[in-house]
């Protein structure tokens, strides 16, 4: 039979490169939910050929089994199916900075690349030898995209377009030091990378059990499965599938609150722990590849916003757990309030209209931007209040603030 046990409460256990101005107050709740929903979120993509006989366990020991998991090589493929309820956002992400199509940027730029993974399916090539050599690359039909890190040199290729992102991790310029910010924050790319959030964030706010066995990838697994025990979240469950030998996670799935389908699924289609080829890592920009370095980005966002991200303020969260709200003050202001038709692209454009909802409260008017699982509060004055949680709670928060 497969394991199943009670529910256990345990303790053990997400900037836009360019852009214009006026649209600045409208775009950052987008980005923030974005980035939130790919790093939390995953409807079972792969198929299950029967539920294997494994030893019971308990919730708190398969816990511990993927904390002790100490997998440093491994390559396969991963497939990722993200429902946010969300337009597509091909050609978006370009939009919003610059990349790409008009002399600005590179499409291989990560900051605008990697945001696709929060829309459609896509499958993904992973491998990775130890902290320091990883490769994603991400498959489409006639193309592929790659992100390589070999030592502190990142590369970023774009088959599509043979553009080429360049950029070293922090201590490559000892005459320049850096922050480790070569490259904004990746979204997940693999279960355990999925898994690793959710366990870190999930305190004595969740709850634990196991829910069976399964096979994913042609491995034996064991499902844990991770509910919030607070109210107003929009996640109702999360179910990581576990590798039985190796502890590693080889799936993760999210269903929301709301119903319906899982908001977003990655899972391996397959999977090896022996160590890649040392030349899985290297790479040398093709001929002819356009070359964009990080510094020259780095610089031209520092310049279109007259000083960086710290233009917009303040950053705190209120509330803990699955109902934590993150606040970004100074997003715009009253004389921002509405960006005219000539500052957005049509596609941020036609974006923003399929998400927006007015609200009012105690602190004024403000428009909500839905998505399947993150919602973000835009209020007049230029504050954003964005998490897992529903509009109710944004609105209520926002009134807590005044």
């Amino acid at each position: 039979m497969a394991p199943n046990d009670s529910a256990h409460s345990t303790d053990e256990a997400g900037d836009l490169a360019g852009g214009r101005r006026k649209a600045v107050r409208y775009l950052v709740p987008l980005a923030v939910a974005g980035v939130a929903a790919g790093t939390i979120g995953l409807v079972p993509a792969l198929a299950s050929s029967g539920d294997p006989d494994l030893p019971k366990i308990t919730a708190r020991e398969l816990i511990e089994k993927i904390a002790a998991s100490d997998t440093q090589q491994l390559s396969g493929t991963v497939r990722i199916t993200t429902d946010l309820g969300l337009p597509s956002f091909d050609g978006l992400a370009g939009s919003l900075t610059g990349a790409g199509g008009d002399g600005e940027g590179s499409s291989a730029d990560p900051a605008s690349k990697l945001t696709e993974l929060a829309s459609g399916t896509h499958t993904v090539r992973v491998a990775a030898d130890g902290p320091d050599r990883q490769k994603v690359s991400v498959l489409e039909d006639s193309s592929e995209y790659s992100l390589i890190r070999n030592g502190d040199e990142v590369w970023a290729y774009d088959s599509a377009s043979n553009e080429v992102f360049h950029s070293k991790e922090a201590g490559a310029h000892q005459d320049a030091p850096r922050e480790k910010d070569a490259l904004p924050p990746e979204l997940p790319t693999t279960p355990k990378e999925f898994a690793d959030e959710v366990l870190k964030a999930s305190g004595d706010t969740t709850s634990f059990r196991v829910g069976g066995t399964a096979q994913v990838a042609g491995r034996d697994a064991y499902r844990l499965v991770v509910e919030p025990e607070q109210k107003g979240s929009t996640v109702k469950a999360v179910t990581i599938a576990v590798d039985a030998e190796t502890g590693t996670p080889l799936k993760f799935t999210l269903t929301p609150r709301s119903g319906g389908k899982a908001v977003v699924d990655a899972g391996f289609t397959t999977v090896d722990f022996a160590r890649p080829a040392a030349s899985t890592f290297d790479f040398t920009p093709p001929k002819g590849a356009k070359v964009t370095e990080g510094d020259e980005v780095e610089k031209e966002a520092h310049r279109e916003f007259e000083g960086g991200p710290q233009d917009f303020g303040g950053f705190d969260v209120i509330g803990e757990g699955w109902t934590s709200i993150a606040t970004v003050e100074g997003a715009g202001g009253p004389d921002a309030a509405a960006p005219e038709s000539g500052d957005l692209p049509p596609e941020a454009g036609r974006f923003l209209d399929a998400l927006g909802d007015k609200v009012t409260g105690k602190f004024g008017k403000g428009t909500v931007f839905t998505t399947r699982l993150v919602n973000a509060l835009m209020t007049e004055d230029g504050t954003v209040y964005v998490g897992a949680v529903t509009k109710d709670a944004l609105v209520e928060a926002a009134n807590e603030a005044k």
